[in-house]
């Protein structure tokens, strides 16, 4: 998606909420939802975001998020890494708070800047995007960074255990399996990773266990 200016930005939503995912759930947290994205995961929550935006300012953004009593945000999507200026964005944003980025794997994150914490989407086979991972996004991943796996059924979580081992992405950050919302049941995810004694975290969406997928949550 084009803008006008390289300090701007397509903006679909900012809001305040209660942080669902990754290892700051829980946390009052300031989220900056980019519009634009060129993936089309089966799963998709947020399809409302792949056109609707507002060109901002980088300050205007800044402006909204500072209102907020909280140190940590989130750059969503949307694909954040479809824009271009959004590289620029974040060397402003993460010096100024706690940042996470949520990206698919299927945009380069080797210049993303070394103080944000990266929350990389690798795509299952059930998510229809399982082709756009690009793996040489492994080798710039850091301790602090975590890697999600959106887990849809069995086959999708045998795909992601022999996907960890073949890139050995365990030895890289900490792992995340996420129940498909609707279509996985956490209890049978949670079995089957105690049934073989995998080093990974669990994660439920927390927002929507408090307000279902209701928008700005």
């Amino acid at each position: 998606m084009k803008v006008s200016n390289i300090n701007t930005l397509l903006i679909n939503e900012i809001f305040y909420s209660i942080q669902g995912e990754s290892l700051t759930a829980g946390e009052p947290t300031t989220f900056i939802r980019l519009a634009g994205c060129p993936l089309r995961c089966s799963y998709c929550d947020t399809s409302y975001a792949f056109k609707d935006g507002e060109e901002l300012s980088f300050d205007s953004i800044m402006k909204k998020i500072s209102k907020y009593n909280t140190s940590y945000v989130t750059v969503t999507g949307g694909e954040p890494l479809s824009q271009k200026n959004c590289y620029t964005f974040l060397d402003l944003v993460s010096s100024k708070f706690l940042v996470s980025l949520e990206t698919s794997n299927a945009y380069p994150i080797k210049d993303v800047n070394k103080n944000i914490s990266i929350v990389l989407d690798v795509k299952t086979p059930r998510s229809n995007e399982s082709y756009s991972n690009l793996e040489l996004n492994y080798n710039y991943l850091k301790n602090k960074d975590q890697i999600k796996f959106v887990i849809c059924d069995k086959t999708d979580y045998e795909w992601s255990v022999d996907y960890i081992q073949k890139h050995k992405l365990d030895e890289k950050c900490k792992i995340l399996f996420s129940p498909s919302y609707d279509e996985m049941s956490p209890t049978e995810l949670a079995d089957l990773i105690l049934s073989d004694g995998l080093n990974v975290r669990l994660q439920i969406q927390l927002h929507k266990v408090l307000w279902g997928n209701e928008r700005g949550k």
